[in-house]
């Protein structure tokens, strides 16, 4: 019982993920013909505006932070891997378990606990660009970082529970990931 729900969890959240990243995909299109329209207008006739550069800030925080878990989902965080590649299925999973439990899911709680203050206050004051002409919205743009906190949270929990399940020799193909 606890392994179909375990799954189903783990599912759940992989495919939220899958759907976060197929979104964050579209914002990388977007921030790279902005920034295309940013240099046109600058060195083809002279013109700027502070907006459009900041949305172009805006769209990379938010492919980073949210497109984080994805990365983390499909496995291709940066790593260092002497001894990982080497080990087996089981023996990877044991690191796995051991590194989200203890590195990954508490520094993001402390990510989330130490910068919410810092967003509540954005969001109190409506936090805007200093810079004139610049977007009223920083108070958004630092509430990416809540959100990246849970969202890493959430996949480390289906990274704890998959490689629980192949830690314990459940069924792999039931439980391997899907880009």
């Amino acid at each position: 019982m606890f392994i179909k729900q375990g799954v189903a969890l783990q599912q759940l959240i992989d495919e939220f993920h899958h759907r976060l990243c197929q979104l964050v995909s579209w914002f990388t299109l977007i921030m790279v013909l902005v920034t295309l329209l940013i240099v046109v207008l600058r060195y083809g006739f002279n013109l700027g505006w502070v907006a459009m550069q900041e949305s172009v800030m805006y769209l990379h925080v938010a492919v980073f932070l949210l497109g984080a878990a994805h990365t983390l989902k499909v496995n291709e965080h940066v790593r260092v891997d002497i001894f990982y590649r080497k080990m087996s299925k089981r023996k990877q999973a044991l690191v796995d378990i051991t590194g989200t439990l203890l590195l990954l899911m508490p520094v993001n709680f402390l990510i989330f606990f130490l910068s919410f203050d810092y967003v509540i206050n954005a969001w109190t004051l409506m936090e805007s660009s200093p810079e004139a002409g610049g977007l009223p919205l920083v108070f958004v743009l630092k509430s990416f970082i809540l959100v990246f906190a849970i969202t890493m949270n959430l996949q480390g929990l289906a990274e704890l529970i998959r490689n629980v399940l192949l830690f314990k020799g459940t069924a792999a193909s039931s439980i391997e990931v899907q880009a």
